[in-house]
């Protein structure tokens, strides 16, 4: 089937069309969460699908959470997706759904990050830290962080921008306990993913996760993880201290948004198929590379 922008299931009720994912209900414990071809740049979702990145990103997801079900629960039911829509309607979330349990999201989105990029890499310039946490001088763009940082953030409504908040701030959103066991977790989590992503030659330099709490007010980890929508892969073999790395994601399409002379509102510039083509060559390597066996 070609690249899907957007999903129309008329078997179950639409809850949520977010910036790549279409949200449907099953039942009223469970949705079916469909990664579309979608993609965003600069906070603007495109016209233009990348070719089977919701495919990829779905089995990528899946790998980690397998990798990782002994480390903590997560969301994922193991009933096929197809099983729960119409016949007629199998071709849409085929290899690009899940069925999940249904929990109650936290209000901050986990951070963590490995090495010093990206808006990081901003704040401490200007500051000599990153989101408040002292950081000794003279590291340079995108040298490994002497620690692991967990650097939470706000979930915010849709079309407005998360903001960096303290370990404080997410206590008081979400309660001393929960927030402590979120970065425990997360930390956990990145860090046994960046020691597997190194022996198959990728850097991961930051991760972003999502949790939810069952209806015991137990954490389950939610949504999707280390894919290169959520995370900053760098190829170890070009990577070097003191200039941003190239890597697995929609660079291609940025870089080549950067060249036009748009004002980064929608509607975006029509993408050219080889930018595309590109970037989801990058997409399949990442994936490629990790789950080689």
């Amino acid at each position: 089937m070609s690249a899907i922008l957007e999903t129309n299931l008329k078997s179950l009720p639409f809850l949520h069309r977010g910036k790549v994912r279409d949200i449907y209900a099953v039942g009223d414990d469970k949705l079916l969460v469909v990664q579309t071809d979608r993609l965003s740049a600069f906070d603007v979702i495109l016209d233009d699908p990348i070719p089977n990145k919701g495919k990829i990103l779905t089995e990528m997801s899946n790998f980690w959470f397998k990798k990782f079900a002994d480390l903590m629960p997560n969301h994922e039911t193991g009933i096929d997706a197809a099983s729960v829509v119409a016949p007629e309607e199998a071709a849409q979330v085929d290899g690009r759904a899940i069925v999940v349990k249904k929990f109650t999201p936290l209000g901050i989105e986990a951070i963590v990050r490995g090495y010093i990029i990206g808006s990081g890499w901003k704040d401490y310039q200007k500051t000599g830290a990153i989101c408040g946490i002292a950081l000794p001088p003279g590291l340079k763009e995108a040298q490994k962080l002497p620690e692991t940082l967990f650097t939470p953030s706000t979930k915010a409504p849709s079309g407005q921008h998360d903001e960096n908040i303290s370990f404080a701030e997410a206590e008081k959103i979400v309660g001393a306990d929960v927030a402590r066991q979120v970065r425990d977790y997360a930390i956990a989590l990145y860090t046994q993913a960046a020691e597997y992503a190194a022996t198959k030659g990728i850097i991961i330099a930051d991760t972003k996760f999502e949790f939810g709490l069952d209806a015991n007010g137990k954490i389950h980890l939610i949504d999707e993880i280390l894919t290169p929508d959520s995370s900053r892969f760098w190829p170890a073999s070009s990577y070097q201290v003191g200039m941003s790395p190239p890597s697995f994601d929609k660079q291609f399409v940025r870089d080549w948004l950067e060249t036009q002379d748009w004002n980064k509102k929608a509607p975006a510039p029509s993408v050219p198929q080889a930018v595309l083509d590109q970037t989801s060559a990058k997409y399949a390597e990442a994936l490629r590379l990790l789950t080689q066996t």
